[in-house]
């Protein structure tokens, strides 16, 4: 983790939550099969750096790709979506192939990380259709404005109503990062893609 002061925390530098949480949620383990399962919760956590075998069989993922190098916070659909810091919009589009993040947000931020001034963009996947409305590259955002809202399986690429929540410290050529890579590029993956909960605190 960066060492950073306060990170998602209560001082006067914490950072805004992409979505805020209630106290309860459900840390999902997507290592294994899923079976169903008696969640009492209606939010629940996706991990980074997790080998998420057997899950991803859509073609974009060619049957390689396994390790999922952002965060997932699953709520209901229409679940709005904040910017975590003053910032401005790096780039948006539907991703709308199958499996893929279906509407999204890139966020470019500067920030203070270990002592140097460094540009962080925040990939946000799987919103709604009409988060992409009205938006302009280069608009800028302020910390706690709302800047999306967590799409449909219809909309959101085939998937379970959540963000997903990527970190770059690569700018993006376009409105995507690849949010799943195999296991032989996970070591480059890792230090390009940093974990998110530099920004959004441990959740787990």
């Amino acid at each position: 983790m960066w060492g950073c002061s306060d990170l998602a925390g209560t001082g006067k530098n914490a950072y805004h939550p992409i979505v805020p949480l209630p106290e309860g949620y459900w840390v999902l383990n997507l290592q294994r099969p899923q079976t169903e399962w008696a969640n009492p919760y209606s939010v629940t956590i996706g991990r980074y750096d997790e080998d998420r075998k057997g899950m991803y069989t859509q073609e974009l993922f060619a049957g390689k790709r396994t390790i999922h190098v952002g965060l997932d916070i699953g709520a209901p659909a229409q679940t709005p979506i904040y910017a975590f810091e003053d910032g401005l919009i790096h780039s948006f589009a539907d991703n709308d192939q199958d499996g893929s993040y279906g509407p999204t947000i890139i966020t470019e931020h500067s920030l203070q990380i270990n002592g140097k001034q460094t540009t962080l963009w925040v990939l946000h996947g799987h919103l709604s259709r009409e988060s992409l409305k009205e938006l302009n590259e280069g608009e800028q955002i302020v910390k706690g404005q709302e800047i999306g809202k967590m799409g449909t399986v219809e909309e959101n690429g085939g998937w379970p109503p959540h963000v997903h929540i990527q970190l770059s410290l690569v700018e993006p050529q376009q409105a995507d990062l690849p949010g799943v890579v195999t296991p032989e590029d996970r070591t480059q993956a890792l230090l390009d893609y940093p974990d998110p909960r530099n920004i959004l605190g441990m959740l787990y």
